[in-house]
Order: C-alpha cells, then structure tokens, then sequence
C-alpha cells in the first residue's frame, strides 16, 4: 500500500504541473493575438524621377508597426513585400522582406531607418553589414537623411475590393 501512495502523488502532480503549462501557453497566445491588434493604419508614397515607392504601415496595439511596401525602382522589376519595424524617438527601424518580380523564388530582407519628420518619413542611407546570412544597419555609423531619393508623403490607403 506505502508503494502506491508515491507513485499516486507523483502522477497528480504532473497532472497538475501539464495544466498549469496549456494555462500559461493560452494566456501567452492570447496576449500576443492582442498585442497584433491594429490601432492605426498610415499610407505613404513617395516619388523619386521614374521611381514609385508605396508603403502602408499598421500601427499596432503593443507599439510596433507592420505593413506591406512595394517598390517600383526603374530600370529593374517590382518588389513588393512585409515590413516590420518600431519607432525609436523620430526613427522607424524596420526590416523589409520581398520578392522580386524577376526572381519570383527567392526572398530578400534588407534592414531600413526611415525618419519622421514633420509628415514625412525619410528613407536613410547607412552603412549595412552582413553576418551569417544577416544583413543589418550598422550601430556606430550614422544614417544620412539629408541626401536622400526618397521622401514618403501621407497618401491615401488603396482599398482592396
């Protein structure tokens, strides 16, 4: 009889400890769901001689953004893709994924800073550095936003039917 009492107890405790954990992982769930909730959408466009960049950015309930951007950058094809950033004072750090339209297969991920200014944002140019198959802005370089192509002006947001 002692030899069962042990036994016994330990399965109620893995019991208990399993529904402790789903509890923990629906709450986590639940809490990230939220947190991707939109607050606020903005689109931007901006023109550069026969270049056309939009972006449509979605403010979201946890303070981080997301969005989509496409980039038609003459002479080359169309690259259309995610973006997914936070403000850090004035400067949206974002990274950009896409597809080009002439390399349909393969996705790209470049690192971007654009800088909110009055009711623009303006895309940066700094330096990149790539490791291990990650490219990113470099931390004590400085990001030029004075000599720029492009400057997003607020745009209306196409509606998708």
């Amino acid at each position: 009889m002692k030899n069962l009492v042990l036994p016994c107890l330990l399965v109620i405790c893995i019991g208990f400890q399993s529904c402790k954990n789903e509890e923990k992982q629906k709450q986590a769930e639940a809490a990230k769901a939220d947190a991707e909730i939109v607050v606020k959408t903005e689109c931007y466009q901006a023109i550069y001689e026969k270049d056309t960049l939009q972006l449509k950015l979605n403010t979201l309930k946890n303070g981080k953004l997301s969005g989509n951007m496409i980039m038609k950058v003459a002479p080359s094809t169309v690259r259309t893709g995610e973006i997914k950033g936070e403000f850090h004072g004035d400067t949206l750090f974002a990274d950009y994924t896409f597809k080009d339209l002439a390399t349909k297969d393969k996705t790209f991920k470049n690192p971007m800073a654009f800088l909110k200014k009055n009711k623009q944002l303006i895309l940066g140019n700094g330096a990149m550095q790539t490791t291990m198959g990650v490219t990113y802005l470099v931390k004590d370089q400085p990001i030029d936003f004075d000599q720029v192509k492009y400057k997003f002006d607020a745009a209306e947001c196409a509606v998708k039917k």
